[in-house]
């Protein structure tokens, strides 16, 4: 077997941009810098106002810092990728975005279900919502919302890392755990089934919970008084948008990294890939920003004077 120590891996689906890397990358760029416009304004709105110094709203600054640490992972590579005529990327920093994007992508979806329990207890148990939601109970949500992905992560790149490998031509835009894993010529079946385990654990678990949760909520919604119904609306809508348009994206992702997709072009392979990576710190913002009134009213206070 032709194994050798590799040292970098090449990005093939770069050396198809051609003439469109500029249009590509003023693209790229754009988006980057609305990303981190959008949720940085956000943030400071929240820690500025002391009206939002709740959980809920605590909860929904998590989810704006992961949107810049994800994006933060990915668009200055793109970007440098983009404009260089030599696509390559050393192992370790390779292991490092791989590290970025699956992190991002597992604190969002525990994010999103600590947020819909949230919104479960505030709905359907206001009474205890207070006792329920303590400063304490908070902190401790966001601890495990950042440390179990950290954790796992370590564990499936300490299992990747040391893998002989007998190629190093990645065809995606990016690093990923399970382009590197194929590209290895000694036994995978650890890395596969603790592979299957992590995305079942991050994201059909956080599904499952999401889907039951929304499902108790509907039910005290429909059986509640008509001012219930109205405010479970304006605080669910952005939560359930978000979800569905993540959980899409992760799918597809998943999908096409465990599956033959040569069938596919390039250009719609290298755009799905990028969705969920790209789209979710975009709408999250605009999303939540627009929708949810107290936000709204208070980034009007914040930057327009007293309304």
């Amino acid at each position: 077997m032709n194994v050798t120590q590799i040292t970098y891996f090449t990005l093939s689906p770069y050396f198809e941009i051609g003439v469109y890397k500029y249009l590509y990358f003023l693209i790229i760029l754009t988006a980057y810098v609305a990303i981190i416009c959008g949720n940085l304004l956000l943030i400071v709105v929240i820690c500025v106002n002391r009206s939002l110094h709740e959980p809920m709203y605590v909860f929904l600054c998590s989810l704006f810092v992961n949107e810049l640490y994800g994006s933060t992972g990915l668009f200055p590579f793109l970007l440098i990728q983009i404009l260089s005529d030599v696509h390559t990327v050393s192992v370790s920093f390779c292991f490092l975005q791989v590290f970025c994007v699956y992190t991002y992508g597992c604190v969002e979806f525990i994010n999103l279900v600590i947020m819909s329990y949230d919104r479960y207890y505030a709905i359907c148990c206001p009474l205890q919502y207070k006792s329920y939601m303590t400063h304490k109970t908070v902190a401790l949500l966001i601890s495990v919302t950042w440390l179990f992905p950290f954790i796992t992560i370590v564990i499936l790149i300490s299992l990747s890392a040391p893998l002989q490998l007998c190629g190093n031509i990645i065809n995606k835009v990016f690093c990923g755990n399970y382009a590197i894993v194929k590209l290895a010529c000694s036994d995978t079946s650890i890395n596969n089934i603790f592979g299957l385990i992590y995305t079942f654990i991050s994201v059909i678990v956080p599904l499952i919970l999401i889907l039951y949760t929304y499902m108790r909520i509907l039910k005290v919604c429909f059986s509640g008084s008509k001012q219930t119904r109205q405010k479970a609306v304006s605080t669910c809508t952005p939560h359930l948008a978000s979800i569905f348009n993540f959980s899409f994206g992760c799918c597809f992702q998943i999908l096409q990294s465990r599956f033959d997709t040569n069938r596919v072009s390039n250009v719609w392979g290298i755009l799905s890939s990028l969705y969920f990576l790209t789209c979710q710190p975009l709408f999250t913002p605009v999303l939540y920003g627009l929708k949810m009134t107290k936000i709204r009213i208070a980034y009007k206070q914040l930057f327009f004077g007293k309304m």
